[in-house]
């Protein structure tokens, strides 16, 4: 799930430069630390009053949006700009993610004969959009934070044209999928939040600056309420399919991590980039995944987004410390 926290501005809204500031490396280490224990919290809390959050399953949507505007109020015009500057390497990362993420969520459900609804979940999850915890993360390992803006901004922008048909491509033999439908809740609950956001800070940014450092962590409340509601929802079941759920998570993720590092190793991008192709490519938007899980499948499909959210995360978060001991920064930020 999209994890609060809107890198490059870490949580606090701020900017990290190239090599990293401490400040900034608290902020960014306290972000990824916190939100999957929130995230964890509310998992517990889901399942053990099913019957309080399930009724709120309507409101998912909702809650995204919320997120999803936090989103925009962090973007601004340089973020398309580095998309302009790298066209070769945002256009790599944009077709990694979305070949590779969905590919392995079709194969790891067939190779784990997972059931229809957690099948159509897991390549539901594959389908959605780099998520932006995906930018922390990328500060963190030191790697190219711009890229990585530039291929999460392209992703999110793109999913309303290419997650429904995806999703029907590769989870309608599992269920049906409504495309048309799908496309219009991405536009309502994704693009157009974002699309809001941006346009406040562009028109009020003196005043939107005074609050940044609060939007990573309404974020963060909005997506652990989430949880609750999805977890919530497939509690009964949640016993018998929390061993395969984790397993297909784990699976889809880490060969997301190092098939998105491989690719970039391919092109020659060089480390710090290819750090961040990793990141791109194997973590997602669960969040969006488990909104329209919930209102276009079952509660039980949205339940590998609910565990995507918390150990993406965690792995991201792992992944990045082992990367970052392997950076011996020069003067000017850059890898020797």
């Amino acid at each position: 799930m999209q994890s609060s926290p809107h890198a490059p501005r870490t949580a606090t809204g701020t900017t990290p430069d190239a090599a990293g500031s401490a400040p900034a490396d608290r902020a960014a280490r306290r972000a990824v630390t916190v939100f999957p224990l929130l995230v964890i919290a509310a998992g517990v809390a889901g399942l053990a009053l099913p019957g309080t959050f399930a009724a709120y399953g309507t409101d998912v949507p909702y809650l995204l949006g919320v997120v999803m505007f936090c989103m925009g109020l962090t973007m601004s015009l340089d973020d398309f700009k580095g998309v302009a500057r790298r066209p070769w390497a945002v256009l790599l990362g944009l077709v990694a993610h979305y070949v590779i993420m969905p590919g392995l969520g079709w194969l790891i459900a067939h190779l784990l004969h997972l059931s229809p609804a957690l099948a159509a979940g897991v390549i539901l999850v594959g389908c959605a959009p780099s998520g932006t915890a995906s930018n922390v993360v990328t500060y963190l390992a030191r790697g190219d934070v711009a890229l990585s803006v530039s291929v999460a901004t392209v992703s999110t922008v793109l999913a309303p044209l290419l997650t429904p048909p995806l999703t029907l491509l590769l989870a309608g033999q599992y269920l049906p999928v409504d495309a048309g439908s799908m496309v219009t809740d991405i536009l309502k609950t994704v693009l157009l939040p974002v699309i809001a956001g941006l346009v406040v800070r562009l028109a009020a940014g003196r005043y939107v600056e005074r609050v940044l450092g609060a939007m990573p962590w309404l974020s963060s409340l909005a997506i652990a309420v989430i949880v609750a509601v999805v977890v919530a929802g497939s509690a009964h079941a949640l016993k018998s399919a929390a061993l395969t759920v984790l397993l297909a998570v784990v699976l889809h993720n880490g060969c997301g991590l190092a098939l998105g590092y491989g690719c970039g190793r391919l092109a020659r991008l060089g480390r710090p980039a290819s750090r961040a192709m990793a990141f791109e490519v194997g973590m997602q938007n669960s969040g969006l995944a488990a909104s329209l899980a919930t209102a276009h499948f079952s509660p039980l499909a949205a339940l590998p987004a609910a565990v995507f959210s918390v150990w993406h995360n965690i792995s991201g978060a792992l992944v990045a410390a082992g990367m970052a001991r392997r950076t011996h920064p020069t003067a000017g930020g850059a890898e020797e």
